[in-house]
């Protein structure tokens, strides 16, 4: 078909034209069909722990000739001939850019710094697989049809290529999904499969240059082709190199105008490198590495263009590959010998070269395995280089399908053998003992602080800039003048995705220790969030240390818990997944609840409803009303001992409101274990001496009030109607912070509220009341759940009320006896 016949867009259906036959609704159409498959696969393989990079190959093997292609009447309606160069077009623009995001997450800095071992690891990693792949181009060159019609010396270097391969941005996201990126492993194999990034691109344009030569006399033709690579990587390092870095240093925020310069900087270098004969993908890699990594330049530019280039243009690179892979090609016992000689080749190069060095480097055999795996991995990398081999028609139809399927084989095993042959331990408490909550009961039953000697470790989690204020302003609020001096650990939580602004992120955190700290306050000054903190460290005497978790959502409770527990924290501090009228996002909900349920240590979950204003203050300008709402009970108690601290404070005013019962009542709740937990308030299924916990909740209050009774207020209250009441003090606007407790072993009047539908229902039944949006409370809700194995196991229960002038005495556990 002649191409300058095809149209553009249709003129509608109802003038009869069919919009398939016309570029830009076919593109339409197989745009949406790409999308819609590799999203499917990946939401299916997500159990599997693979890439997202799998199910895209995965998704273009299926549309093309292997599976869905077999149907003529479909290929020819949905991926006509005519078609491919407009997708094809298309997908390079969408590689192109690709390309320039990885050139944007390696920083040459780092891996100078990353020294010889990774040096020696990354060279052997390459070399030995290389030279394996020469010896099967051999094999293949005289076993498949049509193998020897290329040029012999550009098809070994293509196969080398091919099997030395690591794919970097591949290998970030499964170490950080595997949570490897800060063990020893992980830092030599970012290390090192940068290295070998470096390396493979330059390879790739040796190949490149040597297949162009293939159509000239003269073969002098290729070295003026990589001298002119070579002039041009020089060219961009030395003159556009600081051109860009005073660009970012003009606009860190990243303008329109430095944007679109930048990106024009893409396509410029991009149709430079095509001129000279080396693929203008090359030339995008190039430039990225060109942009300065420092500030926040780098990031700015990842995050405006890399969900339309990933999500969308992308996937169509894959499809426009897997049109091109036919898996039938491989027919007979022969084919899928080779293709079993290559996979094991791949393999067995990569991983003995790399464990052989890496163990020379004394490193732990098993790590050194753990190491040879990861540095197999393939994915979207080795695709590219396939794709540029069978255009330069160095591999026909069978050996590229060959090597499509050992790449999607070996990125596949890559997890799931990690994580089977390495488990790394968490690092344990450094030293004394743990101090899981504020407030402890010694041997004679009576109550004390926790925290009377020594330091106060406290663990407070950030989402981003905009918990900042209200989250300063409580830990001053807690900072305590008379007693234990306050250590605050801030845990910046960033949730990992297959962008790659995630995974920027955890190579700039990337240190030491889990999650990633950084100590050099140079790297810190880069994020607004470290810088906050650590000037309120300075102005507060606190001692502070930022870090920054990088973790998928259904695991970043396990960092936070580590932490906790690494750090001896006593409290860790959670902001709610709602900020005022913003949600952050159900996902973040579940973090907390789990969080709530595994943490090594007392919980507090800070609802913001601008607590101490927008902006932070110094502390001498602190001045906050807090209220400490008290029915009783160990949660209870925990909230009241936090307010003793509030109370140190010279800028707080603190008033302890306790509730007895107006009326007696006998409540009893029963597990119901068919309740949904997401509507359900769960309680505690230990057994409790009622009248022992009302004991202690008597001392509590008295200890409180003897020890603050001149500077904190006391309000004791009998309520016949507990929502009112509680409703009453977050609507007065008196005060700017009600501490509550969850109430996981409730008073009798806590467990009245058993029954109501819950909205929140990791908050408790006070908690939930306070938080609910649809109550008009203004006041910022602080709720507290103390540390105690006691209560670990909860349960939805169902409430049984009779009216009499004795309540139990005791709670029965298990699973049909009375809680209450």
């Amino acid at each position: 078909m002649n191409i300058t016949a095809i149209k553009t867009a249709s003129n509608g259906v109802w003038q009869g034209d069919d919009p398939l036959d016309f570029a830009f609704p076919l593109l339409i159409v197989q745009a949406t069909l790409v999308l819609l498959l590799s999203r499917s696969l990946a939401f299916l393989l997500r159990p599997l722990h693979q890439p997202k990079v799998i199910a895209e190959i995965i998704g273009g093997i299926i549309l093309g000739p292997s599976a869905l292609g077999r149907n003529k009447v479909y290929m020819e309606r949905i991926f006509p001939p005519w078609s491919t160069p407009i997708l094809e077009t298309v997908a390079s623009i969408g590689l192109l850019f690709f390309l320039f995001l990885v050139g944007l997450e390696l920083d040459l800095a780092s891996i100078r710094r990353s020294g010889r071992r990774a040096g020696a690891i990354a060279a052997a990693g390459i070399s030995l697989p290389f030279v394996c792949g020469i010896g099967v181009a051999f094999v293949l060159r005289s076993s498949v049809p049509g193998a020897d019609q290329v040029g012999f010396i550009q098809f070994l270097v293509f196969m080398g290529v091919a099997l030395s391969i690591t794919a970097f941005p591949v290998l970030a996201r499964i170490l950080a999904e595997l949570k490897l990126l800060t063990t020893p492993v992980g830092e030599i194999a970012m290390a090192a499969a940068a290295f070998n990034d470096i390396a493979a691109w330059v390879l790739l344009a040796l190949a490149v240059a040597l297949s162009g030569g293939s159509h000239h006399k003269s073969p002098l033709i290729s070295i003026w082709v990589l001298l002119s690579g070579f002039a041009y990587v020089a060219f961009v390092m030395t003159v556009i190199r600081p051109v860009m870095s005073r660009i970012s240093r003009r606009s860190p925020g990243g303008g329109e105008a430095a944007v679109c310069l930048t990106l024009g900087g893409v396509l410029i270098s991009g149709f430079v490198t095509d001129a000279i004969g080396i693929h203008s993908i090359f030339g995008a890699f190039v430039f990225g590495l060109a942009i300065p990594k420092e500030g926040e330049f780098a990031g700015r530019l990842i995050e405006r263009i890399e969900d339309f280039v990933s999500g969308l243009l992308l996937p169509l690179y894959f499809a426009s590959s897997g049109l091109k892979t036919n898996v039938a090609k491989i027919n007979g016992a022969q084919a899928w010998g080779l293709l079993g000689l290559v996979v094991f080749t791949a393999c067995a190069g990569k991983i003995l070269g790399t464990f052989v060095v890496a163990v020379a480097c004394r490193m732990p055999k098993r790590e050194a395995l753990t190491l040879g795996v990861l540095m197999n991995t393939k994915g979207l990398v080795e695709l590219i280089v396939l794709n540029i081999g069978k255009e330069r028609k160095v591999l026909n139809d069978e050996i590229f399908a060959i090597l499509v399927l050992m790449a999607l084989f070996t990125t596949f095993i890559t997890t799931p053998t990690v994580m089977a042959i390495y488990r790394p331990a968490r690092r344990a408490a450094r030293g004394g003992p743990s101090r899981r909550k504020l407030q402890h009961q010694n041997s004679t039953g009576s109550t004390q602080p926790a925290t009377d000697t020594g330091e106060l470790h406290v663990l407070a989690c950030v989402h981003g800039p905009h918990d900042v204020p209200s989250m300063i302003n409580l830990i001053e609020t807690v900072r305590g003048t008379g007693r234990a001096a306050l250590k605050l650990y801030i845990l910046r939580l960033i949730e990992l995705t297959e962008r790659s602004s995630s995974i920027v992120m955890a190579q700039r955190a990337r240190k030491n220790g889990l999650p990633f700290r950084n100590p050099l306050k140079k790297a810190a000054h880069n994020d607004d969030v470290s810088v906050a903190f650590e000037a309120y460290g300075q102005l507060g005497r606190v001692k502070v240390r930022p870090m920054t978790a990088v973790s998928a959502l259904h695991t970043m409770h396990e960092d936070v818990c580590a932490v906790a527990e690494g750090k001896r924290a006593a409290l860790v501090v959670l902001p709610f997944h709602r900020h005022g009228t913003d949600h952050v996002g159900p996902g973040w909900r579940a973090v907390n609840q789990r969080v709530i349920r595994e943490a090594p240590c007392s919980v507090a979950v800070l609802v913001d409803r601008g607590f101490g204003g927008a902006q932070q203050v110094g502390p001498a300008e602190v001045a906050h009303g807090v209220c400490v709402v008290f029915f009783g009970g160990p949660d209870d108690r925990e909230a009241l001992e936090l307010g003793g601290r509030m109370a140190e404070h010279p800028g707080i005013r603190v008033t302890l409101v306790r509730f007895v019962e107006a009326k007696s009542m006998a409540v009893t709740l029963r597990p119901s274990p068919e309740k949904c937990a997401e509507q359900s308030y769960s309680f505690s299924t230990a057994v409790m001496d009622r009248d022992q916990e009302k004991a202690l909740d008597d001392v509590a209050v008295e200890a409180f009030r003897n020890r603050w009774g001149e500077t904190a207020g006391y309000d004791e209250r009998a309520a016949s109607n507990v929502v009112e009441a509680v409703l009453a003090i977050g609507r007065s606007k008196d005060y700017e912070l009600v501490v509550v407790g969850k109430g996981r072993f409730p008073s009798l009047m806590v467990a009245e509220l058993a029954d109501r539908t819950a909205e929140h229902a990791e908050l408790g039944p006070v908690g939930d009341i306070l938080a609910s949006s649809a109550h008009g409370a203004v006041s910022s809700i602080l709720v507290v759940q103390q540390h105690d194995v006691v209560h670990a196991h909860e349960t939805p229960v169902s409430k049984v009320i009779g009216e009499g002038s004795d309540s139990p005495s005791k709670a029965n556990g298990g699973g049909t006896g009375d809680i209450v």
